[in-house]
């Protein structure tokens, strides 16, 4: 990577912010990034002070790559800046859900499907989190043994809110210890020591389901080029800050021992096996927060269906489930010399 790029970020919340932390990290080639937003100001970030500009057409000229850093649900920036952005030769690299399931646009996670980006057309979709999280478990089983039906239950952490949310978490554990009643405004009901099971809006295609579980389905498949995967999802808010955890249930085509399953998935990039129940080891969201690998565990036979599978599955929602996953496509495409 001998050449260097120009950067923009657009938004600075908690996914703008951890991706600047993991360009750096990542010692990504950069020669600049610019930062933008609503307003003009200045950000310190690990250390590090950036100005930030307001976003305009005009801010984008020069960038090689924009990342667009809003949080799940974020509604906007991209449908306002996006393509105007590739027509001003900026490769967009978006983390919200508004172009996902656009044909134009390739949905990628790099360690599964990078091969999508060599039909880019300027602009490329970062999945959901919570897709991002379970499949870099089920893909190479997927490939190994072919998926016919997931059956998955999430406990996402707050930060897939943002960072009102993980305030409001802080501000309600704080208000239980010192006997205050709990100030809900992120969610409708309180969220500290509580589940709710609803993420999104209720999906009239989807009666009964969310705009979270229907993700999980409709991302999957294209991710997986699996137009028949069956997958029911129910996904909960849970009271932990950072890191989702996903309970996942398999159908396989033939059959794979949880020994051949932990094989697989030991040798699978991006994934650490944390699979000994017998001292208490398995992924727990406390591990994984602030780490770049989803961790697999809990790895056995379910014997409620011909060639199933169970496993837990825990990675960072902030970092490998948005910001890291962004910059990993950017740092393919420069790889495969498509930039």
């Amino acid at each position: 990577m001998s050449k260097k790029y120009k950067v923009g970020i657009v938004g600075i919340g908690a996914v703008g912010t951890e991706m600047v932390r993991i360009l750096r990290q990542r010692n990504f080639p950069v020669e600049e990034i610019r930062v933008m937003a609503r307003s003009e100001r200045d950000e310190e970030i690990a250390g590090e002070v950036l100005h930030v500009v307001p976003a305009s057409p005009e801010a984008f000229d020069g960038l090689d790559f924009a990342f667009f850093a809003g949080t799940e649900g974020s509604k906007g920036a991209s449908q306002q800046y996006g393509w105007e952005a590739v027509s001003r030769g900026v490769v967009v690299i978006d983390n919200g859900d508004d172009f996902r399931m656009d044909d134009r646009v390739p949905l990628v996670i790099p360690e599964i499907n990078g091969e999508a980006l060599r039909n880019h057309q300027g602009f490329i979709a970062n999945p959901n989190c919570s897709t991002i999280i379970a499949l870099m478990a089920l893909a190479p089983l997927h490939r190994a043994a072919g998926i016919r039906r997931i059956v998955a239950a999430t406990y996402q952490s707050v930060s897939g809110t943002g960072r009102g949310a993980i305030d409001e978490l802080e501000e309600q554990v704080k208000a239980y210890a010192a006997g205050r009643p709990p100030v809900n405004k992120e969610y409708p009901h309180p969220i500290a020591f509580n589940v709710l099971p609803q993420i999104g809006s209720l999906k009239d295609s989807m009666p009964g389901y969310t705009s979270e579980e229907a993700k999980l389905l409709f991302e999957t498949r294209k991710i997986l080029t699996a137009p028949d995967i069956r997958i029911s999802a129910t996904c909960c808010r849970v009271p932990v800050m950072y890191a989702h955890a996903e309970a996942l249930n398999i159908e396989l085509e033939k059959p794979l021992t949880a020994e051949q399953a932990r094989e697989i998935l030991a040798a699978a990039p991006g994934v650490v096996v944390v699979d000994d129940p017998s001292q208490a080891l398995y992924p727990l969201p406390l591990k994984a927060a602030g780490t770049d690998d989803v961790q697999v565990g809990r790895i056995r036979p379910d014997n409620s269906t011909e060639n199933g599978l169970a496993l837990f599955v825990c990675g960072d929602n902030i970092r490998k489930g948005a910001a890291l996953n962004a910059i990993q496509i950017a740092e393919k495409m420069i790889e495969m010399g498509l930039v």
